[in-house]
């Protein structure tokens, strides 16, 4: 069974998301260890009340690769094997990245490579496209530019505002982030190039 590591700096909804597809066994995975950046993100909080092993490892005025070597210690710690970012508001540095190859995950409300970085849901309405959504990536060292494990389209009304959109949105990265999750987690997925290939699911004793 994985060992999940989930890095976040807010609320924490896909992270809740997360861990209830855990309990629920949807996800062949245990949660090893909850990281914040920050001391106040609402997710931190919610991760202790469900009794799981979080900490709050400050970045306030660290280099980001020094920074980084923190994480990683904790997360190697903990015999995580792939690290789910959860609403976490920093750029991983190279040396993270080369530390869980094709290992860690994102989440991002935008249908990449469209609308990359923040503001994505407010950039696609301003832009007027008549469909957005969400992507699950593996992380690269551009900004939301790694190989695309799945997507979920999210129709834009006309009477939509960023906080309509961005809730619904939000309705499917709760769904999708879970999915993907699973596939990494059973080695369903290659790398062909840029594109993730899904391998079917082998019967059970196989």
């Amino acid at each position: 069974m994985k060992n999940l590591g989930i890095l976040l700096s807010g609320r924490g909804s896909n992270f809740e998301a997360i861990a209830h597809s855990v309990a629920a066994g949807q996800i062949p995975a245990r949660i090893a260890v909850v990281i914040s950046n920050r001391e106040d993100a609402p997710g931190l909080a919610r991760a202790w009340q469900m009794g799981l092993p979080a900490r709050c490892i400050p970045s306030q005025g660290k280099e980001r690769e020094a920074y980084d070597r923190e994480v990683v210690a904790v997360l190697k710690e903990h015999g995580v094997d792939i690290v789910c970012l959860a609403g976490f508001m920093r750029i991983l540095s190279p040396y993270f990245i080369h530390e869980f190859p094709h290992r860690i995950l994102n989440i991002h409300p935008a249908l990449l490579p469209a609308f990359p970085g923040t503001d994505a849901q407010k950039r696609a309405l301003e832009y007027g496209v008549k469909y957005t959504g969400c992507t699950v990536h593996l992380v690269d060292e551009g900004v939301d530019t790694g190989p695309i494990i799945c997507q979920a389209v999210v129709p834009v009304r006309d009477d939509d505002t960023v906080e309509t959109l961005s809730a619904r949105i939000l309705e499917e990265e709760h769904r999708i982030y879970p999915e993907a999750i699973r596939l990494v987690a059973e080695d369903r997925i290659r790398l062909e190039g840029r594109r993730v290939l899904i391998q079917p699911r082998l019967p059970a004793g196989e």
